[in-house]
């Protein structure tokens, strides 16, 4: 006996909202704010977005502090 499982096709409407979530989630990303962290090894300056790795863009270090506000 198989194991194989078939998704359902999915009608037109579905696969049109999933595209316009897809698109909205984009449109999000784009316009998303940029944070600035200090690297943990390095001291440089790295400016990241919703959704990017954290990681130094410099020297690959995976601790990042967050800067303080000025206010």
């Amino acid at each position: 006996m198989s194991t194989h499982y078939n998704n359902p096709p999915q009608s037109q409407q579905q696969q049109a909202s999933q595209t316009a979530g897809e698109a909205a989630a984009s449109a999000v990303d784009s316009t998303a704010r940029t944070v600035h962290y200090k690297c943990g090894d390095c001291d440089m300056d790295v400016p990241l977005k919703r959704g990017e790795p954290i990681r130094c863009r410099n020297c690959g270090h995976r601790v990042l502090y967050k800067q303080r506000t000025n206010r």
